[in-house]
């Protein structure tokens, strides 16, 4: 086993040649957006330019006589998106600023593009399904139903289509083809010459009906109208876009639940006219370095500062992950956003809005996140070509049919029917309804996925980075041991403990309390049991004295075990093993005598052998990171099996554990957590499963959350997201191979607009259909 020591706090380095650049870029819609903003800036100077699609923004590193912030915003809106530089936090500013991840501007921003997305698709829904019915199913054809067809298309293709129509013209301007190109040019063609039809073709004739010939072209077509594909196509992409929508909005999430664990006030000591100390409560972004602030028992301290005077102990679980408070007193430092136990204390600020502990984490988070390359979905990654060939095909059918001799009814029919049949339904629906399904089973069997990277992530984890408390432990502090000396009572020791215990919020004394209460004679006897004078002195542990009734009151302390001492050997020897296996070991003492000590400790989950197990057999190597001691990492990692072990790690250690990991080559990293501590790992993983019963913060970071909290969960997780994946590539295999059998009917003329949109639906219903699968995963 290894252990690794606490690296010093410091943020992502850069070279010092070169400055960062971070920028908020608006307008992409896939891959190839985020391939054409990065070369983009790299021809304009860059050293380095990493886009994040779902983020939305980029992370670019200049030389130092490289091009200014303004030549960069320059170069991204002339390939034809939106740019602006994130402003940089100044010394003293609030926690918002420092991280500069969630202004109220860009949520709103995010928020309104979802409720936009989610409009167009309900409205485009709504119309969709009537347009489709009276098309395709003739007994529904009333006299004049083509003249109401046209009119609930229309502002489905003209309104609820626009944002492709939009990205098709901004990308023509630029001489580039996305897939907002095919799918504008196939909505607009099949509705403009429906419309045509309509007008002039006499499929305006009140009375007219549809005909299902299999080779339309041969017979002109001018009276078929194919609005049901316009409706359809524009409704089933839009449903991906509100998808991506969402995504885009929880992606700030994890920074957002940052943010809320700082303190939002502080109350501060000033000296007033008269000489005298007064209190003023002011908002934490007005606290200055040197500050003396107040914080009372239960509230979190405003910001990093030294204790001044007063004792406590101070639960640090967020930075930390561990359950056990650290008690404080004057002179020992303290970090923001933590919580004073008990006892008032006051701190003088030595480190404030962007220099503070919580900030430096929501950076890690924020630059890990910004780092992590998008997944290249595959239709992603061959829309450069696939689009410009279905045009080319297209405009290749008009001028074969042409110059063989054919009207220019039958070649613009078969014109149209290749950019139908090549439209990206089948394609659009491959990854998003293998999610969904996939998703839903999940939720049932307990596990979200939030993505089609934590799928693709899913398929080449090879290690998993295991955090102890929470993950693999309970997370909880229980009563492990008591050992006494001879002639003492168990039930009598433990009922002594609690009595002095009773009362206290502290995480031990609450194990203490509850071990007693649930052992029926010690139970019995603390019922019994008055405790009076209770002190609590910091590093002295709980002193009081207990009334028993029959006999002499007694004086009894639980604390720490000192150096002088004098303990029986038995009771010696299971402090020293229970200290070996990372226990907390607390004496109780009664009327200066050693009587008994307790082993406190947080007890491995029953269920974590097993899924360490299914782990390994899915070929996943387990790692343990821990902030906790090297003692306590140790004893669990040898009672699961665990060869490799980090202890005492801060955030960023585990940070660069994982990445670490990753450089070695030896396939994906998982990271599995609960903490704060774990935020930032858990955004740099390959796959991050954050488990549900831990913070906000975590959850959010993760690429996958075990709502129920149990370990064992995680293989259950890791299998149904690679079943996912193979059902979302066989969706795509298929879909493509759709397109490379039908486009060459279409351009033959056996297959004419209408008929290809029926093989589109189908192609479609076969995606639906093989990623219904899924719901049988077990």
């Amino acid at each position: 086993m290894t252990a690794t020591g606490t690296r010093p706090d410091a943020a992502p380095a850069t070279d010092p040649g070169t400055r960062r650049v971070d920028l908020d870029i608006s307008g992409m819609t896939c891959a190839s957006c985020v391939a054409r903003v990065e070369k983009k800036l790299r021809r304009e100077g860059a050293a380095e330019a990493a886009v994040n699609l779902a983020l939305e923004r980029a992370t670019v590193l200049v030389p130092a006589d490289g091009p200014s912030d303004e030549q960069l915003v320059a170069a991204v809106e002339k390939g034809g998106y939106g740019a602006r530089v994130r402003s940089a936090a100044a010394p003293g500013s609030a926690l918002e600023d420092a991280v500069g991840a969630t202004d109220g501007s860009e949520l709103d921003r995010h928020e309104a593009d979802q409720r936009e997305a989610l409009h167009r698709t309900l409205v485009s829904a709504a119309l969709s399904v009537p347009i489709v019915l009276v098309s395709m199913v003739p007994p529904l054809q009333f006299p004049g139903w083509q003249w109401a067809a046209l009119a609930l298309a229309t502002p489905v293709v003209l309104w609820c289509a626009w944002p492709f129509h939009r990205a098709a013209a901004i990308n023509l301007r630029h001489g580039t083809t996305t897939m907002d190109t095919l799918v504008s040019l196939g909505v607009s063609a099949a509705y403009l010459w429906s419309l045509w039809a309509l007008l002039f073709g006499g499929a305006g004739r009140i009375g007219m009906t549809m005909d299902f010939s299999l080779t339309p072209a041969m017979h002109g077509g001018h009276h078929e109208i194919y609005l049901e594909s316009a409706a359809v196509v524009t409704t089933l992409i839009l449903l991906g876009r509100w998808a991506q929508a969402r995504a885009v909005h929880r992606s700030s999430a994890a920074l957002r639940a940052l943010l809320d664990l700082g303190a939002k006030e502080a109350t501060v000591l000033e000296l007033g006219p008269d000489g005298r100390t007064l209190e003023r409560t002011v908002p934490v972004g007005e606290l200055r370095t040197g500050d003396v602030f107040v914080v009372r028992p239960g509230e979190k301290i405003a910001t990093d500062g030294v204790v001044v005077t007063g004792s406590s102990a101070v639960d640090r679980s967020m930075l930390t992950g561990e359950s056990v408070p650290e008690e404080v007193s004057a002179g020992d430092e303290v970090a923001g956003a933590t919580v004073n136990a008990h006892g008032r204390l006051e701190v003088r600020a030595t480190r404030v809005g962007a220099d503070t502990q919580l900030a430096h984490i929501a950076r890690l988070v924020e630059h890990a996140q910004t780092s992590k390359a998008p997944v290249q979905h595959l239709v992603d990654r061959i829309s450069g070509i696939f689009v410009p060939v279905v045009i080319a095909l297209s405009l290749l059918t008009l001028a074969g049919w042409l110059l063989t001799g054919h009207g220019a009814e039958q070649a613009f029919t078969a014109a149209v029917a290749v950019l139908i049949i090549a439209c990206p339904c089948a394609l659009g629906l491959a990854t998003p309804t293998a999610i969904m399904v996939g998703t839903g089973r999940g939720a049932e069997l307990g596990v979200l996925i939030r993505s089609a990277e934590a799928l693709e992530a899913s398929r080449a984890i090879r290690t998993i980075v295991l955090d102890k408390t929470g993950t693999l432990t309970t997370g909880a502090m229980t009563l492990r041991d008591v050992a006494v000396a001879p002639g003492a009572d168990r039930a009598e020791i433990l009922a002594l403990a609690a009595a002095v215990e009773r009362g206290s919020e502290h995480p031990i004394a609450r194990a203490v309390v509850g071990a007693a209460e649930s052992e029926a004679d010690a139970a019995a006897l603390l019922q019994t049991l008055t405790a009076e004078g209770t002190a609590a002195r910091a590093g002295s542990g709980v002193s009081a004295t207990v009334a028993t009734p029959g006999r002499a009151a007694r004086e009894v302390t639980v604390r720490r075990i000192e150096a002088d001492d004098v303990l029986d050997d038995a009771v010696a020897a299971a402090a020293a093993r229970s200290g070996d296996e990372g226990a907390t070991v607390s004496a109780v003492v009664v009327d200066g005598a050693v009587l008994g000590v307790l082993a406190l400790g947080d007890a491995i989950r029953p269920e974590s052998a097993g899924a360490l197990a299914a782990l390994r057999r899915l070929g996943i190597r387990p790692v343990l990171a821990t902030g906790d001691a090297a003692p306590a990492a140790w004893h669990v990692a040898r009672a699961l099996g665990i060869d490799e072990v980090h202890a005492g790690v801060s955030p960023e250690d585990k940070l660069r554990l994982v990445e670490a990991l990753q450089a070695e080559g030896a396939g994906g990293v998982a990271m599995a957590g609960d903490g704060i501590n774990d935020t930032a790992a858990l955004a740099a993983a390959d796959l991050g499963i954050a488990m549900g019963t831990g913070t906000d913060a975590a959850m959010a970071s993760g690429d996958m959350v075990v709502s129920d909290g149990s370990i064992a969960t995680i293989p259950t997780a890791i299998r149904l997201a690679r079943a996912t994946l193979r059902t979302i590539r066989w969706n795509l295999f298929w879909a493509f191979i759709y397109n490379v059998v039908a486009i060459p009917l279409a351009m033959a003329g056996w297959l004419g607009p209408l008929i290809a949109g029926a093989a589109m639906a189908f192609s479609s219903v076969f995606v639906v259909t093989n990623s219904l699968r899924l719901r049988r995963f077990r």
